[in-house]
């Protein structure tokens, strides 16, 4: 979900610090291993369970060349090169790529690995909708007698749906606990905290504090779900995404407050498992993060024609969990008048308002830091400010806790980026090119700019901006599948060929951002990349033919190479 979710990052325990930049031998190095999706194979090693030897071995070298470039030996010096507090996957991939550049690194995690990504987040969620979308495919007699195939009385076992989303979160989470050990990044348990410069302080509660000084420190500590006042929950009847993704019972009625990305991936499981939908909305339409466009389209594919109904700018102001035999209830207001406008009376309520930042702890005062509802304020380079609007020397904080975009890769992203600087490369990650993605039958992605954004962006900058859209239906493999609902549309600048922005609806469309996000990430422009050659019949063949449907202003270079003769 929460790619997020669809979140993203976690509420991974708190904890600190940083590094020299330190050599190690390339016959250890392992190639670069991070993100959720764990690689074995990129260790370099099929078995590579690294023996202490090589750890120690590599942790000498480390040590070595930390000492000699920070002056400092010994008992003189720090215990890790980099501390980070929360093993989410921000975390996670911050310290893989530390441990590939060569430092001394240590994690520190006071619930489990992964954070809310992994346990209560992406993953999870992923396996719920899988279960809904091979459910959608069985109850479509229409769709399946148009492929010849006969499929009778479809059903499902919950208990066994919720073990499977269950059972992949432990696989991924032990998956990226081993990657860490393995590679010889420090677990430390318990919750940490900033108690000076360079210095944290972690335990469990009945234990000893243990402290720990640290060159660099990355406050990883993500996110929790946000409830907004009025609402109680009691996890059963009211419940957030922790709680939902469970599956401990399918409601007949469900209320989903909320309707992000969250909210609706949330929609397309419950509707597909036999629930009634409805969709509490403070804004005046739904889905109002999307591009308003392709929001309209998802409305008319994921939500006209499935049991779901939806009230729109109003607020719930108060709920009450299911007792005494009573239902949910559910108190609406005008979102703008604040006048009572119904109460709802529903099987179940689920809360997707959106995500908090886990920071409470942390010790933030002790360095003069002042969250900012919440976030931990940072600059471009993931460097933490403090209450004067000064850098925090050696202090970093990526992923939910900072703000800057609440989704699992994007925290991960920033991790590398920060040990990039704390390693003397200067790096500035461009969160335009991030993509997100919305898990729904079909998906919904994107990344850069809306519309709307990008055409007050060229009012502010005087530019012209062009759309071009390219439909599903004209694509052999969607309609191979029976699956032509969906659109891609791409907002650029003629006058040089920049992509602003691109969206997509459809089959697989999560998958198939990422040509467009990297071509935004590595700049290049229209002119360029319609010249890239995409196989027949693909789904890719979607983008190509955006690409090729958009016009430049003429005069405009391209950088293509000349071909080389076969």
């Amino acid at each position: 979900m929460y790619s997020a979710a669809i979140s993203p990052s976690a509420p991974a325990a708190v904890a600190g610090a940083g590094a020299g930049v330190s050599s190690r031998p390339a016959a250890i190095r392992p190639a670069a291993l991070r993100f959720c999706g764990l690689r074995r194979e990129a260790l370099g090693l099929r078995s590579l369970r690294c023996s202490p030897e090589a750890v120690a071995a590599r942790r000498t070298v480390s040590a070595a060349a930390a000492a000699a470039q920070n002056g400092a030996a010994g008992g003189g010096g720090f215990d890790y090169d980099l501390v980070i507090i929360g093993a989410g996957v921000g975390g996670h991939g911050a310290a893989l790529h530390a441990v590939e550049k060569g430092l001394k690194t240590a994690i520190i995690e006071g619930d489990v690995v992964g954070g809310t990504c992994v346990n209560r987040g992406c993953v999870p969620s992923k396996a719920l909708l899988a279960v809904s979308g091979r459910m959608r495919q069985l109850q479509d007699e229409h769709h399946m007698k148009s492929l010849g195939l006969q499929v009778s009385s479809p059903g499902y076992d919950r208990q066994a749906v919720a073990d499977h989303a269950n059972n992949l979160a432990s696989k991924i989470r032990s998956n990226l606990t081993n990657s860490m050990k393995a590679l010889g990044v420090d677990i430390l348990t318990g919750v940490g905290t900033i108690v000076g410069k360079q210095k944290v302080r972690y335990g469990k509660v009945g234990f000893p504090d243990n402290e720990i000084t640290a060159r660099n420190i990355i406050i990883a500590t993500g996110s929790v779900p946000f409830v907004p006042n009025g609402i109680e929950i009691d996890g059963k009847t009211v419940f957030t995404s922790d709680h939902a993704l469970k599956l401990e019972s399918v409601p007949d009625w469900i209320a989903i407050v909320g309707s992000g990305y969250i909210g609706l991936e949330f929609s397309d499981v419950y509707t597909a498992l036999g629930s009634e939908v409805t969709f509490v909305e403070a804004l005046d339409q739904l889905m109002p993060g999307f591009d308003p466009e392709i929001a309209k389209l998802a409305q008319r594919i994921l939500i006209n024609p499935r049991k779901i109904d939806y009230h729109t700018g109003v607020f719930a102001s108060k709920i009450t969990p299911a007792k005494d035999g009573k239902p949910v209830l559910i108190e609406l207001i005008d979102a703008k008048t604040k006048e009572h406008k119904e109460t709802l009376e529903v099987d179940a309520a689920l809360i997707a308002t959106g995500r908090a930042p886990f920071t409470k702890g942390l010790g933030l005062e002790n360095i003069n830091v002042v969250t900012q509802r919440g976030f931990v304020p940072v600059d471009e380079r993931m460097q933490v400010m403090d209450a004067d609007g000064n850098a925090v020397p050696n202090l970093y904080c990526i992923g939910d806790a900072n703000g800057k975009l609440m989704l699992a890769h994007a925290a991960s992203a920033q991790g590398i980026s920060v040990v990039e600087q704390i390693c003397g490369k200067d790096n500035i990650l461009n969160h335009l090119s991030i993509p997100a993605a919305c898990f729904t039958h079909p998906e919904i992605s994107m990344v850069g700019l809306t519309e709307p954004q990008a055409r007050e962006k060229a009012d502010k900058e005087g530019f012209e901006v062009s759309v071009v859209k390219t439909s599903f239906k004209a694509n052999t493999k969607a309609l191979a599948e029976n699956e032509g609902d969906g659109l891609a549309k791409m907002i650029y600048r003629p006058d040089t060929g920049e992509i602003l922005g691109v969206h997509i609806l459809g089959l697989h469309a999560a998958d198939l951002i990422h040509e467009a996000s990297n071509a935004i990430a590595l700049g290049t422009r229209v002119q360029d990349i319609k010249f890239a050659v995409h196989a027949h019949p693909t789904l890719s063949e979607v983008l190509d033919e955006l690409f090729k449907a958009a016009k430049v202003n003429s005069g405009i270079p391209h950088s293509v190479n000349e071909p080389v003769a076969a």
